[in-house]
């Protein structure tokens, strides 16, 4: 196990340095460069030879490479070209809040993927499965922000219930910080819980259909220790993948639901840097939202073993 999660880490962050490479040569083959898409085709050669100096472009690209990544290992992205500001100044400031909204979306999606997915299993081809599948379609039917628009029409405009407009940091009071973020959290965790509801209804139908249930069910073992102790701990496996794979939906999902609510989150910002042309801090924003990714699946083949720990890596027996 030991040597599995050192090689893991290893993979993470090769995976890093691939996506750092990528994003720092790709800006520099746009057409012209970073400078021109920033100032335009009728920019002045002068103006041009200026930001060029600014941003270092004007150095071998061997030696910006070095200094991006040395940087880059530091935690130093430069300063925002818009407004001066330092980059991680910028992250800092944008970062609490699509973690807050991600956070509770997948804590929501879980809670309600969960359960449901095991009760239109274990109910299967009755009325509440009925309700839970066509439930899920809809939610697989509807992006984020669609549901974001819906939530903030009900719950905002026609019962004037939550605020629907910005972010109220949690320092200012716990009850403001939550009614600013429940909205964005239950548009992004929808369409999250309705993937994972039907992974873990099929999944659970499947492993209830395996020899070892039927064995277990002719011996007469109990019903609830049938489902939580043999099928659920198997069901779950196939499940853990595609919540942590579907996180990608959430990150997505975030950018939207941040400009229905009017909050200035990483989906925001990094929206802002691309149209802006603002390329570092496009460049951090990429590389932080990999980084979460790349984090996402180690910690999801690590929870393999403790979910079922029969599972071993490259034969290590702990």
């Amino acid at each position: 196990m030991r040597k599995y999660i050192v090689k893991r880490v290893l993979h993470a962050a090769f995976i890093m340095w691939l996506v750092a490479t990528t994003v720092f040569v790709g800006l520099r083959l746009i057409p012209g460069g970073p400078v021109a898409a920033m100032l335009g085709q009728e920019a002045t050669p002068q103006a041009v030879e200026s930001l060029r100096q600014q941003l270092g472009l004007n150095r071998p690209m061997y030696v910006q490479y070095v200094d991006w990544m040395t940087d880059m290992l530091v935690l130093d992205f430069g300063q925002s070209i818009t407004s001066s500001q330092e980059v991680t100044t910028l992250i800092a400031q944008a970062a609490p809040k699509t973690l807050s909204i991600g956070a509770f979306a997948v804590v929501i999606g879980l809670g309600v993927a969960i359960p449901t997915g095991i009760v239109s299993a274990v109910r299967k081809n009755e009325p509440l499965d009925y309700v839970a599948t066509v439930t899920a379609f809809m939610g697989v039917s509807m992006p984020a922000f669609f549901v974001g628009i819906l939530l903030a029409l009900v719950f905002g405009v026609w019962f004037d219930l939550l605020p629907v407009f910005g972010y109220t940091p949690l320092g200012e009071g716990v009850v403001p910080w939550f009614e600013s973020i429940i909205l964005p959290a239950i548009a992004v965790g929808l369409p999250y819980s309705a993937i994972v509801m039907r992974m873990m209804r099929s999944s659970l139908l499947e492993v209830q259909n395996e020899p070892y249930m039927r064995t277990a069910l002719a011996k007469g073992v109990d019903g609830r220790v049938r489902l939580f102790k043999h099928a659920l701990q198997n069901a779950l496996i196939p499940v853990v993948t595609v919540a942590g794979i579907q996180l990608a939906l959430v990150l997505v999902g975030s950018v939207t639901v941040e400009l229905v609510f009017g909050i200035k989150g990483l989906g925001r910002l990094l929206v802002d840097s691309m149209l802006d042309r603002d390329y570092p801090v496009t460049q951090a924003v990429i590389l932080l939202v990999a980084g979460v990714m790349v984090f996402t699946n180690l910690l999801v083949d690590v929870a393999y073993t403790f979910i079922d720990p029969r599972i071993r890596y490259g034969g290590d027996d702990a």
